[in-house]
């Protein structure tokens, strides 16, 4: 396989870990993606596991990036929301090359940044320039933030307070499930969120992403008196593995 135009990405999310080989040249999976559970409880080391038995699917050799649901500072896990806290503190990088071997260099960062990476080289932020705001709606709120093409990394504006809760428990994807909220009612809570990101940030345009982006047409029509632009992300739910690819191939 050729390893110079086909870097490998993994997504490690909270509820599934899905990785393929990309093309850099199209920013697009080279080969269909293969997808495993997340264990429970989603430790180091069971993580870990999972994350060898994706990249071991493809017989895969080289580098590999993946991303993390939280704050990732030089490798290091700062925070952990959707996973175990037992991550805090640990060198992602040093964990999951020692256990995918030394023939794959890895290189770990946060899931929402991969995600608008991605987007901003390849998707609905291609050729923005002013304030881009990616948003990932899932088991939680992820957000990547980006000055003209220039990223602010971990932002985790998921956490931001809305009506004295955490936005995510308000606003997230798993929250529309877990309480069975209808399309408009969820709207509705997406529109508050959106309004309070935008009174702070005031930018040019919304991506919204993760699995929900699939079903765009649901939702974004309901949302009301926001300024921004709003659109769904192109890559959808592939753009985390792309943009984990992009970057371990830059570094």
């Amino acid at each position: 396989m050729n390893a110079m135009r086909n870097v490998f990405g993994v997504d490690v999310g909270g509820t599934g870990i899905k990785g393929a080989p990309v093309d850099l040249d199209r920013g697009d999976l080279a080969q269909e993606r293969h997808k495993v559970l997340t264990p429970q409880p989603a430790t180091p080391d069971a993580v870990a596991d999972r994350v060898a038995e994706v990249v071991g699917h493809f017989g895969w050799s080289g580098p590999v990036g993946i991303t993390f649901p939280g704050v990732i500072t030089a490798n290091t896990v700062r925070t952990a929301a959707n996973v175990a806290k037992d991550w805090v503190g640990v060198d992602a990088a040093r964990l999951l090359g020692d256990r995918l071997g030394n023939d794959m260099p890895v290189t770990v960062l946060n899931d929402a940044d991969a995600a608008g990476v991605a987007e901003m080289r390849f998707g609905a932020g291609k050729d923005r320039k002013g304030t881009v705001i990616l948003l990932t709606f899932g088991t939680g709120i992820g957000s990547a933030v980006f000055i003209d093409g220039h990223l602010v990394p971990n932002t985790e504006l998921g956490h931001l307070e809305l009506h004295g809760h955490e936005a995510e428990k308000h606003a997230s994807t798993k929250v529309k499930e877990d309480e069975d909220l209808s399309w408009s009612h969820w709207a509705r809570r997406v529109q508050k969120y959106l309004a309070h990101v935008e009174m702070l940030f005031s930018p040019e345009l919304f991506i919204i992403g993760g699995g929900v982006s699939r079903k765009a047409d649901k939702f974004v029509p309901l949302i009301e008196g926001i300024e921004a632009e709003i659109v769904p992300a192109q890559l959808q739910n592939n753009a985390g593995i792309v943009g984990a690819a992009m970057v371990a191939a830059d570094r």
